[in-house]
């Protein structure tokens, strides 16, 4: 019975690593949470879950949101897409050297003006590989490739007078050097969290057997 218990354990432990690793290495775009009618700086972090680089990245701005200023990246060029009415509707980011290799990570950053409306803004992503394969990270929370949501609750004022740019400072994903990243991203840190995990969990098995 002991020895099913701990084996039990330790499986759910792997299970729950794993599922931590794997929302890790999915496009996301920061912050998770924001309020309405803020001028809110948006990060969006491209990890490589390939062995192939990533050169070009395309995220499609939420109905509502405003879209005007972006942070330029070495290495990377920059261009709007726009509607028939001339308001942003996405941006695309091509890469002009080499681009995000294995086990890498680069952030993006833009500035929007958020709805009035309280709600949640689904931002649609594509991510092409060098080999030519497009990953849409378009689905839902629970697919294989879910788009990153940020939930906007009610707040107080109007976008566009700088009231919250501390507030987008505090959410927005921890900064990383721009226009190129080490081989370190946030992957190591998991993996060695759930290689420690791992083995204290065998080693008190092993102490109960």
């Amino acid at each position: 019975m002991k020895q099913a218990k701990w084996m039990s354990s330790l499986l759910v432990a792997g299970v729950v690593w794993m599922t931590a690793a794997g929302a890790q290495a999915h496009v996301n775009v920061y912050p998770k949470e924001t309020t309405t009618g803020a001028y809110e700086k948006y990060t969006v972090r491209v990890p490589v879950e390939k062995d192939t680089n990533t050169v070009k990245v395309k995220v499609e701005f939420p109905a509502g949101v405003k879209v005007s200023t972006v942070q330029p990246v070495p290495g990377w060029s920059y261009e709007f897409e726009k509607d028939a009415e001339g308001r942003n509707t996405a941006l695309i980011w091509t890469a002009t050297d080499g681009g995000i290799g294995p086990h890498e990570f680069v952030e993006f950053a833009f500035v929007g003006a958020n709805p009035k409306e309280a709600g949640e803004l689904s931002w649609k992503a594509y991510q092409t590989y060098t080999d030519g394969e497009v990953v849409e990270w378009t689905g839902e929370q629970d697919s294989k490739t879910p788009a990153s949501v940020t939930t906007i609750r009610q707040g107080a004022g109007d976008a566009g007078h700088g009231h919250d740019h501390g507030h987008a400072d505090e959410q927005a994903a921890p900064a990383a050097a721009q226009g190129g990243s080490t081989g370190t991203g946030t992957t190591l840190p998991l993996v060695l969290s759930g290689l420690a995990l791992l083995i204290s969990l065998v080693s008190l098995f092993r102490k109960k057997a």
